[in-house]
């Protein structure tokens, strides 16, 4: 009956796959008063000002300055993060930023590593390596002489 009824309403928000809330998700935030109409709109508003505002790009941004450039309470906005995208804050937002990072560092080889790592919002090299290397399993320098090499070979 759940997965019926989590089916209509994907179907209601227009969501192509239904939005599923794990388990331990649930036992956790069981008191919120989140409503799923409500956890769609704010994870709509999140990828709106990550991907079309670039929020990520700000290396100071925190949980709080999401939650008000997106006019929600702050709680909530963790509670989307947490369960629909199954990530803490720091690691969803890392995640924009490493996406933006491999395509500066494909589309632009002159710009180094370090000026990249400013780009997208890391303040750290020690931080930007180590996400760098958590989502792709490898270091930056590696990753752009791969695509380098690819790139070369297919021009050849």
């Amino acid at each position: 009956m759940k997965r019926l009824l989590t089916k209509i309403l994907s179907r209601y928000l227009g969501d192509e796959k239904p939005m599923k809330i794990p388990e331990k998700s649930c036992k956790k935030y069981r008191k919120s008063g989140l409503t799923r109409e409500q956890a769609a709109t704010i994870r709509e508003k999140i990828q709106l000002a990550l991907e079309e505002d670039h929020l990520y790009r700000n290396n100071a941004l925190g949980l709080d300055d999401l939650a008000d450039h997106i006019q929600h309470n702050r709680y909530k906005v963790s509670q989307v993060i947490n369960t629909y995208f199954s990530k803490n804050f720091y690691s969803f937002l890392n995640e924009y930023r490493i996406q933006e990072a491999k395509i500066l560092l494909e589309k632009d080889p002159e710009l180094s590593v370090k000026v990249i790592m400013y780009e997208v919002g890391f303040n750290s090299k020690n931080s930007f390596y180590s996400s760098f290397k958590k989502v792709t399993g490898l270091s930056p320098n590696d990753y752009r002489n791969i695509v380098g090499y690819e790139y070369d070979v297919q021009m050849a």
